[in-house]
């Protein structure tokens, strides 16, 4: 294995697992830390963890945990994943996660970058914009489990950190590897470990990924890992053959960001949907039985969803209990996967990062193949030999993505 990835989410983790595979690179996605080693012809380990809304101290523990893993596999050069929207607040644990690793390894040059410009994020002047909106008018700032009102990079990161926090700015960037890599070296020097760059473009991305050429430790969304691949010799080919699977395709959503939204009352107009609320999931009102049970006879592309405007989940949350209410959501939508695929459902969709990884545990997942893009950031994954997967970020996708996925796991490539 040449490059090492641990990601903190399961929806990110295929995410740049897909980024790795369309450069080239034989990648498989693991769902936690392996028990064995992974396989001789495997360029690209990807351990996806669910750690982006854990304590700091159980997060770099399970982190560490990967890493040890990945470099008994003889990994080269290590790669820390966490979103493209930096989901973390002032609590959060990518900084200090961060740092742990670059301690274990001794990397002395860090690259901070979670510009993904397919996707419509990108760094400029240390800030991070989705589109045209800076990250903290971008709807995140209401996210319920990490809500994101500041969108300095920097500044998010020095709260979590030990050392000073480094910048290079677009204008370097656009000069190429070469200005890219005086700078970070400069800032090294200096004694800077940590440093965040600026990305607008994907030329921007692959620049960045040759200034890195030799550093022990990258970390960012997936898009900075797009020039990593050509560091190891490969270069991009030709997707692989994709064998879908026939059955009945069921969507299981608890994404509240704005994208999932539009994306399920495009759905509901032609197919059958299922609103659970935190009042009826409490009040026993609805079950992970009575749901599946639901789903098993409904016609179209079945979706559950609990996802809803944040004022609604915020009172919910007070309610109820933060921790609790998701504890229990996750657990609801886990519980239905696993019932769907025991019933003989052979193509589920995700949404969410924390749902995501709710249910790949739940179904036990131990690794992952990855299959042809359907939107930018969202593979189709293939779990067994009769499973296939979609783990979708909630903010990723175009307001037709559910057919389009489903259409994707059945095995067109249209």
């Amino acid at each position: 294995m040449l490059l090492g990835c641990i990601g903190d989410d399961f929806t990110g983790s295929s995410d740049l697992a897909n980024t790795l595979a369309k450069q080239g690179m034989r990648t498989v996605q693991y769902t936690g830390v392996p028990q064995e080693p992974a396989g001789k012809d495997v360029e690209a380990g990807v351990v996806a963890l669910k750690t982006r809304s854990i304590p700091v101290v159980d997060a770099i523990k399970q982190s560490l945990a990967a890493l040890d893993w990945l470099r008994n596999q003889g990994c080269k050069q290590f790669y820390f994943k966490y979103c493209s929207t930096f989901d973390s607040t002032p609590e959060g644990n990518i900084g200090f996660v961060a740092e742990a690793l670059a301690d274990v390894l001794d990397a002395k040059t860090v690259i901070v970058c979670p510009a993904f410009p397919g996707a419509g994020r990108s760094v400029y002047q240390g800030h991070l914009f989705v589109n045209d909106t800076l990250l903290s008018e971008s709807g995140m700032q209401n996210h319920p489990l990490t809500p994101m009102r500041d969108p300095d990079i920097r500044r998010v990161l020095a709260a979590q950190s030990k050392g000073a926090i480094g910048h290079v700015g677009a204008r370097t960037v656009l000069s190429g590897a070469s200005a890219i890599r005086a700078c970070l070296d400069s800032l090294t020097e200096k004694g800077i470990r940590m440093i965040v760059i600026d990305a607008l473009q994907d030329t921007d991305l692959m620049e960045i990924g040759l200034a890195a050429k030799g550093l022990t430790l990258v970390t960012g969304g997936s898009g900075a890992a797009l020039g990593l691949a050509r560091n190891f010799g490969i270069m991009a080919k030709a997707a692989g053959t994709w064998r879908g699977e026939a059955g009945k395709c069921v969507i299981l959503s608890g994404s509240c960001s704005i994208a999932t939204r539009a994306q399920i009352t495009h759905h509901k107009i032609q197919h059958p949907a299922l609103e659970v609320t935190a009042e009826a999931l409490f009040e026993g009102w609805i079950t992970s039985a009575l749901a599946t049970d639901w789903v098993l006879k409904s016609d179209g592309i079945p979706l559950i969803y609990s996802s809803a405007d944040p004022t609604i989940v915020a009172a919910a949350q007070d309610k109820y209990g933060r921790n609790i209410s998701a504890t229990a959501f996750e657990k609801f939508f886990a519980d239905i996967a696993v019932r769907c695929t025991e019933a003989g459902i052979t193509k589920l969709l995700t949404a969410g990062g924390e749902t995501s990884g709710a249910i790949v545990e739940g179904l036990s997942v131990s690794q992952l193949e990855i299959g042809p893009e359907i939107d930018p950031g969202v593979p189709a994954l293939r779990a067994s030999n009769n499973l296939v997967l979609a783990l979708k970020s909630g903010n990723f996708g175009t307001e037709n993505y559910f057919d389009k996925a489903a259409k994707v796991l059945a095995g067109s490539r249209s």
